[in-house]
């Protein structure tokens, strides 16, 4: 029961692994993403296309008794319900986790929402922006000196995506082994503010309110990026002191060897430095810069826009461009970003569904209802 992006997110990442996922729907429209765009792929959202494969997709009236009662037949033959309902809104509908349980015992319920089940904020309104803004990510994110900005992928609602499919295999492997089920109450402010990691640590160690430190690191340099002669960028890592040398060596700039020979001194003198080697980037192109970077052994990489990400050659060698395994019925066959989780198999990649598609095969199909029953319940507008 997810719709937007965090929550469709999540169950793609399941749905990838192997997950039967039912994305349960409101009849009339379903998934709100449904209509985001443009673009559309022959008016099909191709927002929506790219977060929603590998999915069944059914629609179900939760607000009517005959709808609830045919949801928890869907629980009753289940291992997990996710859900990214505002706080509330599952016990108005007679599904929350424990009308769940009482239909199955050892069901694992995920509740996705913007700032989770208690506190002073649960009930408020959120969507990606507001999340990144509130924490603290954006305050970091930007050209120092310059008003914050929130990052290029909506990583408030990607994270917790993420951190919903972790936690609900988590919470599957715990019910193999000790039999008990677990309700997950996911926050995404929450997922932003363990993404804080070691920003959060300095803060504690030294009191100072970092600021937006652009592509550079807060303590660690060089580790930014440089434009090159033909205007494309590239960022260079030398993340700890046995990268310098060679980087030196590779750039034609020996001598700034022993000018800079710890991180600390480099730090110290980061604007002087990062000065002289912006100047040097500019003199050659950025491919064949990486080139000689990686060739010296220093951890380096082009700035890639979208275009060069899906023709890179490693990306296509990994398998991390694919084509859905069949024509979806309006959109036709289309390009996918594949699964980063390799284990081997084979990976099949299954169109987005359309809205109800797959009534008659869950409903006929997994709990055993006739043509007949699905017709009337049609016809009263429960599906």
């Amino acid at each position: 029961m997810t719709r937007m992006l965090a929550g469709p997110y999540g169950s793609m990442l399941l749905a990838d692994m192997g997950a039967e996922v039912i994305k349960v729907e409101d009849p009339r429209g379903g998934d709100p993403i449904r209509l985001m765009g443009p673009p559309y792929l022959h008016g099909e959202s191709v927002y929506f296309l790219g977060i929603n494969r590998n999915k069944k997709s059914i629609t179900l009236d939760l607000k009517s008794s005959e709808g609830r009662a045919i949801f928890m037949r869907l629980v009753a033959v289940s291992d997990v319900v996710l859900d990214n309902f505002r706080p509330g809104v599952p016990e108005r509908l007679g599904i929350d986790p424990a009308s769940c349980r009482a239909v199955k015992p050892d069901i694992v319920t995920c509740s996705v929402t913007a700032f989770g089940g208690d506190g002073p904020y649960r009930d408020l309104p959120a969507f990606d922006l507001i999340l990144q803004a509130m924490g603290g990510g954006m305050s970091v994110t930007g050209e120092p000196g310059r008003r914050p900005v929130r990052m290029g992928l909506p990583i408030g609602d990607l994270a917790g995506g993420m951190f919903a499919a972790q936690a609900v295999c988590g919470a599957l492997f715990h019910r193999e082994r000790t039999g008990e089920p677990q309700h997950i109450d996911l926050s995404l402010l929450d997922a932003q503010a363990s993404l804080l990691t070691y920003v959060a640590q300095y803060h504690w160690a030294d009191g100072r309110i970092p600021g937006p430190v652009g592509t550079g690191h807060q303590t660690v340099v060089p580790y930014d990026s440089f434009e090159c002669s033909d205007g494309i960028g590239i960022v260079v890592a030398v993340f700890t002191d046995r990268f310098w040398p060679p980087f030196c060596d590779a750039i034609g700039m020996p001598e700034l060897t022993a000018r800079y020979p710890t991180n600390p001194d480099r730090l110290a003198a980061k604007d002087d430095l990062l000065a002289v080697l912006r100047e040097r980037f500019l003199e050659r192109p950025a491919d064949e810069w990486t080139e000689v970077l990686r060739a010296a052994g220093v951890p380096c990489g082009t700035v890639n826009t979208v275009d060069r990400v899906v023709t890179d050659a490693q990306i296509l060698a990994r398998g991390m461009v694919a084509e859905t395994a069949r024509p979806h019925p309006v959109a036709g066959a289309y390009p996918v970003l594949g699964n980063p989780i390799k284990i081997g198999d084979d990976e099949r990649y299954e169109p987005a569904p359309l809205l109800g598609e797959h009534n008659e095969e869950v409903y006929e199909g997994l709990l055993g209802l006739n043509s007949d029953q699905l017709t009337a319940l049609h016809s009263a507008g429960v599906v």
